[in-house]
């Protein structure tokens, strides 16, 4: 009796010498040309480190033996959690993760597709639509609400983030000033931030080569909370970065290698996850956009973490089209799929359209539908003695049916796809209904989702604490 292995889709985009020669160029890069840091904390960590080198002007240039500690300090796998403490998933040991969101301006009506400010409403109702939405494993900032002060609005957006879901969540504070006070409001809503973290604040450098103060700070107190956090960087070729892909992946990766060693300094072993969001310019219209090279940086990235034993986070295929039309629809396909069958590790802002200012509740339920068939693929296929069924075969024989197989019977519902939101039907049955199409469909069905979604059980008692709190530590802003 013979078996043969699983049947999985695989890819691959650079081989082990492409991955060395990248690696060789961004130790260059950091030994030569080096980072330039503005925070005093930060340079005062690098200026101890043997292997650094800091100079007056704020540069800094780090050699190769430092930079290999700082990969071999951090931990290759991180948990994630949870708001009610179970294990969500442990990233750098499992399959690509999603997430959506990610500071939109704007919320693009699900019926009508007008835009109108992002508002506390719309957070609360836009958290709650992820969490219900199974392949999403995170959610993320989805938007910045527009309808309370500066001074005060990210602290009411993390608290309906809080309140909305209990899945893990991906932390983007607009106020750097805001960002101690709001990690002070999770954990006064959360005893358990540190030993079990659900939330993972997320830091951009400034490309090209700038720890800048901001990031570098909120790196550290977010360290010294025992969070998790990504560090990634947002390129535009041409303009911020080098025109040709290679030159962008190189600097991309000298910039994540310095958050890492930086990281490292902070506390070792501290858990970072690193990834790149590389996008390209359009001089003619000024406008940034996704392009198939990106997603083949995203997958080059993604591998180089990986050669590294580093966690990855990369880009979700969002902010391309104009609403939850055809060309969004092709690039949440090229991105999941590639992610999936690639070695992505968390993809975390889905959902975003208009260039990623807008928030598209039902972009985001039908990118739900492309990841579950993307997982489907990626599952792959058994080839065995057993899943050959030749049994059922040689009963059925030349021009037999396999309806009653045994096989068929046992496995019907196992192998069978079905859409909870797009209907089969015939030609016959399409005419006779008017030849609706499958935008009227998903529209209905996200207005549903909207409708019916319910809050956890704890959102008042949360948002009753959350409220209190945000009044005790801003009288006289609001």
């Amino acid at each position: 009796m013979s078996t043969f292995s699983e049947v999985k889709p695989t890819l691959n985009v650079l081989s082990p010498e492409q991955i060395e020669q990248t690696h060789k160029y961004t130790l260059e890069i950091l030994s030569t040309v080096g980072v330039r840091v503005d925070s005093e904390k930060a340079r005062y960590l690098f200026a101890g480190a043997e292997g650094a080198k800091v100079e007056e002007n704020g540069r800094v240039f780090l050699n190769s033996e430092l930079v290999e500690w700082g990969i071999q300090s951090a931990p290759s796998s991180i948990e994630i959690y949870d708001r009610l403490g179970n294990l969500a998933f442990r990233l750098g040991d499992d399959r690509t993760r999603f997430g959506a969101g990610v500071t939109n301006l704007y919320y693009q009506d699900p019926e009508t597709d007008d835009v109108t400010q992002f508002t506390r409403g719309h957070m609360e109702s836009s958290v709650r639509l992820v969490h219900a939405l199974k392949n999403f494993d995170v959610v993320s900032t989805i938007g910045i609400i527009q309808d309370y002060s500066p001074d005060v609005a990210d602290l009411f957006a993390s608290l309906e983030m809080v309140a909305n879901t209990t899945k893990p969540l991906v932390m983007l504070v607009s106020d750097e000033n805001l960002f101690p006070d709001v990690l002070g409001l999770l954990g006064q809503l959360h005893d358990d931030l540190a030993s079990r973290p659900f939330v993972i604040p997320y830091f951009n450098p400034i490309t090209p080569l700038i720890l800048n103060e901001g990031t570098a700070d909120k790196m550290i107190e977010s360290i010294e909370h025992g969070l998790p956090l990504i560090f990634s960087n947002y390129s535009m070729a041409g303009m911020s970065t080098p025109i040709t892909p290679a030159g962008t992946l190189a600097i991309l990766n000298a910039e994540l290698l310095a958050g890492l060693v930086f990281s490292q300094l902070v506390k070792e072993g501290a858990p970072i996850i690193l990834g790149s969001l590389p996008i390209f310019f359009d001089m003619r219209t000024m406008l940034d956009y996704f392009d198939p090279l990106t997603y083949l940086l995203n997958l080059a990235c993604a591998e180089i973490m990986t050669h590294y034993k580093i966690p990855h986070a990369g880009t979700s295929g969002s902010g391309v089209g104009l609403a939850s039309d055809i060309v969004a629809s092709g690039a949440l396909w090229a991105n999941q799929i590639t992610s999936i069958i690639g070695r992505v590790g968390l993809a975390p802002f889905v959902g975003s359209s208009l260039g990623s200012i807008a928030f598209s509740p039902s972009l985001t339920v039908y990118a739900n539908e492309v990841i579950d068939q993307s997982l489907r693929f990626s599952r792959g296929f058994s080839l065995s003695d057993e899943t050959i069924v030749m049994n059922d075969i040689a009963q059925a024989g030349p021009g037999g049916s396999f309806v009653t197989s045994e096989s068929t019977l046992e496995m019907v519902r196992e192998m069978y796809y079905g859409s909870d939101i797009f209907p089969r039907m015939s030609l016959e049955k399409w005419q006779a209904q008017g030849k609706p199409t499958n935008d009227k469909y998903l529209r209905e069905y996200t207005r549903h989702l909207l409708n019916s979604v319910q809050a956890p059980e704890d959102h008042d008692e949360l948002v009753a604490k959350g409220e209190i709190y945000i009044s005790e530590i801003t009288k006289g802003l609001m």
